[in-house]
């Protein structure tokens, strides 16, 4: 069968409208018997009227209101002109001397029919047109709020699929078709999208066919399809998603024999121009995080050259000049002074090492290859264990070790944590006077372990601190050898603390230095029987 015939003969047999009303002969069916009805009812009044004495004057008052009712309750203004004719015509029939005739004795009846059907042509029209204004404005109003929903809708979401998603179900709503979206990717089509209206008929949308239209659309940034001169042998209007020459999706409209009027087709584009909005309100955001993370990698690389090759010239310089004064006066040398100068190529290469292993320790945490491998360990093991590998300078600091008489477990990888702690004893005796002691304290608070390393040095300025765990940042202290910090040490801490679970702080030590504190969740023992 020619599909083209199908909607023909729909409307020639009569159906149902997308209002819900009937059509073609069901409709002028309807009509008419809704019209023949409100005229019976009409001669039943008047007869009525006319057996309780009342003037000819009420029952004409009577059949222009059965006019004004069959206006109002049928959607052809042909049953109004046909109610106006034939309210005339039972007037003169059933109501006039001589009765049951069509002929009448007084003269001034043809000035009384006249005027009767005058005032029902009027009255008749006037109610259509109202019931028409009245109803192009329920739709203007419904279409409008579903724009303003629209826009609302699309400023909520935060990727570009919820956007597709939401601008279908309001289109939708509004045309109460079946519509397909397609959203492009990498410059084309993605899979295509179904959304039904419950109440149309399905349509097959995702043909191959059909999307060879839906990709000539995207390509060219030109309507096709239905209801065009391009493609017209497809089911669907398809419109591209477009801002200027960018092209973000393209909807496909569901096409039958109502076409879209150009209210709907004013919304429609509006409509799909707050979705390209949006999708590239979207495309703007992910650009420019992707440019600041862009751009904050390239500051810590620029950050890390120019603290490394600062930090290593300097170590590096001093072994060299070490190495050659050992070289060239080797021989002329006591043991006193040769054995400073290794003590001094020592610390410089433990410094050196010191550094690598936080930048390794660092770069592998921000890239995420760091698992924690936790278990419940003896917080005095582990500070007991990072004191032996705490730079060889803790000589001319004591440091003291306050615990508790209880034992204290802790949650942790064992192995970063006294990376943490080996940091932080560093980091106090670098900024501190040789001679001050270091304390390490230990204590639990209900479900976490505190730990806290105090130095009696200068302190640390009260601007400064909500910024010494930062990358790279060492603040305006130099250390006892005049070395400057790469700033790495601190926040490698917060960095390992904060995947524990816990929490790095830093304040004042009274009357005079610096106490850093971290927390740890408290360890639990598993007893196997």
């Amino acid at each position: 069968m020619d599909q083209s015939k199908r909607p023909q003969k729909y409307e020639l047999l009569g159906g149902r409208n997308r209002e819900g009303k009937h059509t073609g002969l069901l409709g002028y069916a309807d009509g008419m018997g809704k019209t023949l009805l409100t005229l019976l009812l009409a001669t039943m009044v008047g007869n009525g009227f006319q057996m309780l004495g009342f003037t000819e004057a009420n029952i004409i008052t009577v059949y222009i209101l059965g006019v004004l009712i069959v206006s109002i309750i049928t959607t052809n203004q042909l049953c109004s002109l046909l109610a106006s004719v034939g309210s005339v015509l039972i007037f003169n029939f059933f109501f006039t001397a001589p009765r049951f005739t069509f002929h009448f004795q007084d003269n001034s009846y043809p000035v009384t029919f006249c005027i009767m059907f005058i005032a029902s042509i009027l009255t008749g029209t006037l109610a259509s047109r109202l019931k028409e204004n009245a109803r192009l404005s329920a739709e203007a109003a419904y279409r409008t709020q579903i724009l303003l929903d629209t826009n609302r809708l699309l400023q909520k979401e935060q990727d570009a699929q919820s956007v597709i998603s939401a601008t279908a179900e309001q289109v939708v709503k509004l045309l109460k078709r079946d519509i397909v979206m397609y959203l492009a990717q990498e410059e084309q089509l993605a899979e295509p999208g179904l959304y039904r209206a419950a109440e149309a008929e399905a349509l097959r949308m995702e043909t191959k066919p059909e999307q060879h239209v839906a990709d000539w659309v995207f390509h060219n940034n030109q309507p096709a399809g239905a209801a065009t001169d391009t493609l017209s042998n497809a089911a669907c209007l398809y419109l591209p998603i477009h801002i200027s020459q960018r092209v973000y999706g393209v909807i496909g409209i569901a096409m039958d024999e109502h076409p879209l009027d150009s209210f709907e087709n004013s919304v429609l584009l509006s409509i799909l121009g707050e979705c390209a909005l949006a999708l590239e309100n979207i495309r703007n955001a992910k650009e420019k995080e992707e440019a600041a993370i862009l751009a904050k990698n390239e500051q810590l690389r620029a950050n890390l050259l120019r603290a490394i090759s600062h930090d290593l010239r300097t170590p590096l310089t001093s072994i060299s000049g070490n190495a050659s004064n050992l070289i060239s006066n080797y021989r002329k040398m006591d043991d006193d002074s040769r054995a400073q100068i290794f003590l001094d190529i020592y610390d410089d290469s433990m410094w050196l090492i010191s550094l690598v292993e936080n930048l390794l320790a660092v770069t592998r945490l921000e890239e995420g290859r760091v698992h924690l491998n936790q278990s419940a360990e003896l917080m005095d093991e582990v500070i007991a264990e990072a004191l032996q590998h705490v730079n060889r300078r803790r000589s001319e600091h004591p440091i003291h070790v306050i615990g508790t008489d209880e034992l204290i477990l802790a949650q942790m990888d064992a192995r970063l944590i006294v990376q943490v702690i080996i940091n932080m004893i560093d980091n106090a005796i670098k900024y501190t006077p040789a001679g001050s002691s270091i304390e390490i304290r230990t204590q639990q608070r209900d479900s976490m372990v505190e730990v806290s390393i105090a130095d009696h040095g200068p302190g640390i300025p009260e601007k400064q601190k909500a910024h010494v765990f930062d990358m790279f940042y060492s603040g305006a202290n130099t250390i006892a050898d005049s070395r400057r910090s790469l700033g790495l040490g601190l926040y490698l801490c917060k960095t390992i603390i904060t995947a524990h679970g816990g929490k790095i702080s830093v304040s004042d030590n009274q009357p005079h230095g610096t106490v850093f504190t971290f927390t740890l969740p408290v360890g639990k023992v598993e007893l196997h029987e």
